[in-house]
């Protein structure tokens, strides 16, 4: 059995939480410190005396640091979560995408990021609703995360059976398959969706243009000027036209500055 770890003091957590700031933009209130204590199992694995002992591991470690990151993270996801956006896209963003690349004005060609895939349900998600909505169109689809942990299981495609009454039953039909008591994503999907290891808090200067960008549940764990930056950031990679989808639970208020509102939680660059 591991021992009990040691109690966390008020100094440790402030130098850990500083710590997971600078690193990855997530910032920890005072109310977090027992959920930090909780996480951070590794400090027993590691039999280490004290928290502050394991920060000045962290500091000099870069593997260490990013498994403490990766502890720190909280990764819930679903397919189709935020079913209004799903709506919304399906009933009038995709319609529209059709008819232009019909009469000629855009190339029959989107690409979405999903920013924070955790596990991998959301940028197969948006693979599956690309594929049944836009016929036709070359689809690619990112899923990026700073957890390489999440990523390892984002690439394994696979999830536990109960996970398919998320999905609705054509596409559960279509693009999934089942194997040995699970159910994993069928080759068609596969083969859209590629995935990179992204810290949104440093974000490389080049990141393309995105038709769709999902950043959903990732920036509550932003204070105010690190989800201002990170927001940003995401607004110069749309493409003319492009959408960014939020979740329910972000309070963005002032930081969409130069962006409009085209239903709660999607936004649009400003004309």
């Amino acid at each position: 059995m591991l021992e009990a770890a040691p109690h966390l003091q008020d100094w440790e957590f402030v130098k850990l939480r500083d710590l997971v700031y600078r690193e990855a933009g997530i910032w920890l209130s005072d109310a977090k410190t027992a959920l930090v204590a909780s996480r951070l199992r590794r400090l027993r694995e590691l039999r280490m005396p004290s928290f502050g002992a394991y920060h000045r591991l962290a500091l000099g470690d870069a593997r260490e640091k990013q498994r403490m990151l990766e502890a720190i993270c909280t990764h819930e996801t679903a397919f189709f979560r935020e079913p209004k956006q799903w709506e919304f896209l399906e009933a009038r963003a995709f319609p529209l995408l059709r008819a232009q690349a019909g009469r000629g004005e855009r190339p029959a060609r989107v690409r979405a990021w999903s920013a924070g895939c955790s596990t991998g349900e959301e940028p197969f998600t948006i693979a599956m609703s690309l594929l049944r909505n836009l016929p036709g169109f070359q689809v690619d689809v990112l899923a990026s995360d700073l957890s390489e942990r999440a990523l390892d299981a984002a690439r394994a495609a696979e999830w536990p059976l109960s996970r398919a009454g998320q999905i609705p039953p054509t596409y559960l039909r279509e693009y999934m398959l089942r194997s040995e008591g699970r159910m994993r994503a069928g080759p068609k999907l596969r083969e859209l969706v590629r995935f990179a290891r992204i810290n949104l808090n440093d974000l490389p200067a080049d990141g393309g243009a995105w038709d769709l960008i999902f950043c959903r549940n990732v920036l509550i764990y932003f204070d105010g000027a690190s989800k201002k930056r990170v927001l940003d950031a995401l607004v110069q990679r749309l493409a003319p036209g492009g959408l960014l989808l939020l979740g329910h639970a972000e309070a963005v208020g002032h930081s969409m500055h130069g962006m409009r509102s085209v239903v709660p939680t999607i936004w649009t660059a400003a004309a």
